[in-house]
C-alpha cells in the first residue's frame, strides 16, 4: 500500500524518527530531513513528494524561510508542526504559506487525520463538484479544475492547494456567501471551530495575488458580518 510520499522536517532526530514510522504504518513513504537546508536539497532529489510536514525552530535555515522558499517553485501541501501555540504564530505560519498547523505535543491520530485530510484535498482538487466543466471562468480569472491551474487575464497565478480548494468553492458558487465556518468544513473537511483568522488569512492572501487593488477587490468581496464571496461578473 502506498499513500503517498511525505517528507518530514525536524532537527529534533527522535520526533522525526517517531512521526515516520507513525506515518509508515499508515502506508506512506517517507523522507527526513533535519535542518530547512537538508529539506530544500531532499524536496530537489524527490519529486514525488506529496506533503510536507516542517517544523519552524531549526538550525541552519528555519521552517518559515524553507517555506517560502518552497512556495516559490511547489504548492504542495505544507504542515507546520511547531511548539508555539498562540494564535499569532498560527497567523504568522498560515500567512507564510502553510496550509495546516499542528502544536506540539501533537496526537498521533489528529495527526494522521490531517495529514490524510490535507492530502485527499490536494490529490483530489477538482473532483469534489459534479455539474461543472473543466474551466471556469469569471471576468479576467480562469480555473482549469483537471491541471489545477489559475490564470489571471491569461498569466498563471501560483496559489498553494488550499488556495485552489477555497477558489474552487467560490467560484463554482459565484454570488453565493459563505461564512468562514462553511468554508472551513467544506475545504478543510472538518467541524469549524474558531476558524476565523484561518480562514481569514488565506482569504487575503488569495486577493493579494488576484486583484489589482486588494483593498478594493473586483473579485473576492467580504460580506461583512456574514462570510466571503466571488462576485458575478
Amino acid at each position: 500500500m502506498d499513500n503517498g510520499c511525505i517528507l518530514i522536517v525536524d532537527d529534533d532526530r527522535d520526533i522525526v524518527a517517531a512521526i515516520a514510522r507513525l506515518l509508515e504504518k499508515e502506508g506512506f513513504r517517507t523522507i527526513r530531513a533535519y535542518d530547512g537546508l537538508d529539506a530544500l536539497e531532499k524536496l530537489a532529489e524527490n519529486r514525488s513528494v506529496n506533503l510536507i510536514l516542517i517544523d519552524i525552530m531549526m538550525p541552519e535555515l528555519d521552517g518559515l524561510s524553507a517555506m517560502m522558499k518552497i512556495r516559490a517553485t511547489r504548492n504542495i501541501p505544507i504542515l507546520v508542526l511547531s511548539a508555539k501555540s498562540e494564535d499569532t504564530d498560527k497567523v504568522l505560519g498560515l500567512s507564510m504559506g502553510a496550509d495546516d498547523y499542528i502544536t506540539k505535543p501533537y496526537n498521533p491520530m489528529e495527526l494522521v487525520a490531517r495529514v490524510k485530510s490535507n492530502l485527499r484535498r490536494y490529490l483530489s482538487l477538482g473532483s469534489a463538484y459534479t455539474n461543472k466543466t473543466d474551466v471556469i471562468e469569471i471576468g479576467g480569472l480562469a480555473l482549469d479544475l483537471s491541471a489545477k491551474r489559475l490564470t489571471l487575464d491569461g498569466a498563471e497565478v501560483r496559489l498553494t492547494a488550499t488556495e485552489l480548494k477555497i477558489l474552487e468553492l467560490l467560484m463554482c458558487n459565484a454570488g453565493h456567501i459563505f461564512s468562514a465556518e462553511e468554508i472551513y468544513a467544506k475545504v478543510w473537511n472538518e467541524d469549524a471551530y474558531a476558524v476565523e483568522n484561518t480562514v481569514m488569512v488565506h482569504i487575503r492572501h488569495i486577493r493579494e495575488k488576484i486583484e489589482i487593488n486588494p483593498r478594493e477587490p473586483k473579485y473576492l468581496k467580504v460580506v461583512w458580518g456574514i462570510g466571503y464571496k466571488i462576485e458575478k461578473l
